[in-house]
């Protein structure tokens, strides 16, 4: 199977769906000019013109309103944040209006929208340009939450989210975008829900997602030395949350360790641990570990950006000291 980065299997997607389906349009701030910071637009606004992938004002609060009005009238609009970060500067369209309006219309319109929200700490672009906020969004009922790890998911997430119709924030971690991996052609689609085994165990189950993966599989690799066996998901979507796939692996395994990139207080794991103490207490050999970032704003220094995040050798730790 043929290797692309992240960034382009993103680039494929819309230009298939854009493709498929004349409604699909994508805006944002220098898309079309620039083909977006991350590379992530280039070569649709000369294949699509400028009235499909347009150039906004900076104004997130106009940004977003516009993609929830294109959508209520019929279209299915991407929207391009820039920086998760500012979803914040938005939050009155995305939890007032966004992800509650197809409920209060009592389903009589559709919301198909997407947030594209490049997220996650890269290069000391410190407190305001860095920060993992998807525990903010799982709070939200009415909007659905998905975060690839890899180019195929991200692929085929892009294409699930823009053909849902329910608003869905696409999280896409910026250090991925040059990381490259194999991705189907044509029609790929991931469904959005439903988690990924991406390495079976027995002795401990691993959940993370994002760029994280890769620090959950390589603490899969190091224990595995040492002749332990972890069993690693990839959630991919965090609301909703694929219980059935994380129940099943408790059940097996009799241990959980939950790491992500975002603080750790009131985050995913949280929400995950908790699950999982109400439904399979009887399961568990062990307590429920949690890693994630230290509850600080992060760092410019880039020696305490990195100081502040969960390490491989953090979740070893952790799987060694509940396996016993």
């Amino acid at each position: 199977m043929r290797e692309i980065t992240f960034s382009e299997a993103t680039l494929e997607a819309m230009a298939e769906e854009m493709e498929r389906d004349e409604r699909v349009f994508v805006m944002g701030e220098d898309i079309a000019r620039q083909g977006g910071i991350f590379g992530q637009f280039k070569g649709l606004p000369a294949r699509f013109g400028t009235d499909r992938v347009k150039d906004t004002p900076i104004s997130e609060t106009a940004i977003v309103g516009a993609g929830v009005g294109a959508a209520l009238a019929g279209m299915r609009p991407v929207v391009d944040m820039h920086f998760a970060d500012f979803i914040g500067v938005a939050m009155d369209e995305v939890f007032n209006q966004m992800a509650k309006i197809r409920y209060m219309f009592g389903g009589q319109t559709t919301v198909p929208v997407v947030l594209r929200a490049p997220d996650g700490i890269i290069r000391s672009a410190a407190a305001q340009h860095s920060q993992c906020i998807e525990a903010w969004m799982l709070h939200i009922p009415g909007l659905k939450v998905v975060i690839p790890s890899n180019p195929a998911d991200a692929k085929g997430l892009l294409k699930a989210a823009i053909r849902d119709d329910n608003p869905v924030i696409y999280f896409e971690h910026k250090a991925l975008f040059a990381k490259k991996g194999p991705v189907p052609e044509g029609d790929h689609l991931t469904p959005i829900g439903k988690a990924n085994v991406v390495k079976e165990g027995t002795d401990v189950t691993i959940i993370s997602y994002s760029l994280t993966m890769a620090k959950a599989l390589n603490a899969a690799e190091k224990l595995a030395e040492e002749g332990l066996k972890a069993e690693v998901i990839d959630l991919r979507t965090i609301s909703p949350i694929d219980t059935e796939t994380i129940y099943k692996s408790v059940q097996k395994t009799n241990r959980l360790v939950i790491v992500h990139e975002a603080v750790k207080t009131g985050g995913v794991g949280a929400e995950i641990a908790s699950l999982v103490a109400e439904e399979m207490m009887d399961y568990l050999d062990a307590p429920i570990v949690r890693l994630g970032m230290k509850y600080v704003p992060i760092p410019f220094s880039p020696a305490l950006e990195s100081l502040v995040l969960p390490t491989v050798d953090d979740i070893v730790q952790s799987v060694k000291r509940i396996v016993g």
